[in-house]
């Protein structure tokens, strides 16, 4: 046991690198989420259907082998599309970046369902209530739509997020000197892999836990600012 306390600050400083990777996916989740909600709620038929094949293969294929795709098959196919276009040369694509890229074209599935049921959850009928007041369509979307989207969202945004905070220990499979990592090079110096695995995840309860109070708190804010309205 004396060994292993040497290498428990080696593990806990990749606890930063792990927030940034989850806070980094999540915004990129959401990015990919927006546009792929829009699309499948467009009348044009071909965003709907490339939609709704995005969302079909991201919970067809599991999120380590897309990860892993991703790393090794990624830079090599925009490698070979530069050298076949002349656009640009070669890329190195770290492992970093091909993991948050990754994990938040995974999570983007997912948010974009969660965003396009929340949309869906709001009464059509108050867009003709905002007409019938001579809203503007931006007013209509800010002042009516938007606070109810958010309360309806908030509960599948955070399990999302949730998900998106423990997906992060795969980014070690592929490089990522994360917490994951750490640990388990902690725990092959020193021939015990016990404490530092046990580390890793009372952080990732920590964290987990800490996500749960804080979202708790916004959306009892939100519920009662929205009942007082």
């Amino acid at each position: 046991m004396n060994e292993a306390w040497p290498y428990v600050p080696h593990v806990l400083a990749g606890a930063k690198l792990t927030i940034i990777l989850s806070v980094a996916s999540l915004i990129l989740s959401c990015i990919f989420g927006f546009i792929s909600a829009a699309a499948r709620l467009s009348d044009v038929y071909l965003l709907q259907r490339v939609s709704q094949v995005y969302v079909s293969v991201i919970r067809g294929i599991p999120e380590l082998v897309l990860m892993l795709l991703v790393y090794f098959g990624g830079q090599m196919l925009l490698n070979d599309l530069g050298e076949l276009t002349g656009l640009w040369g070669y890329i190195d694509v770290d492992a970093l970046s091909s993991a948050i890229f990754s994990i938040g074209f995974i999570f983007g599935a997912y948010m974009s369902e969660a965003f396009r049921g929340a949309y869906l959850a709001i009464p059509g009928g108050q867009l003709d209530a905002s007409k019938s007041l001579g809203l503007r369509p931006i007013a209509y979307l800010w002042l009516i739509v938007w606070p109810q989207f958010l309360i309806h969202v908030l509960p599948a945004f955070r399990n999302n997020w949730l998900v998106i905070l423990k997906t992060t220990a795969f980014a070690s499979v592929v490089g990522v000197h994360d917490l994951v990592w750490r640990a388990k090079g902690a725990a092959s110096a020193t021939h015990n892999p016990f404490y530092f695995l046990v580390l890793a995840a009372l952080v990732y309860l920590c964290f987990t836990i800490l996500s749960e109070r804080f979202f708790s708190y916004i959306q009892g804010r939100m519920k009662r600012g929205w009942m007082s309205i």
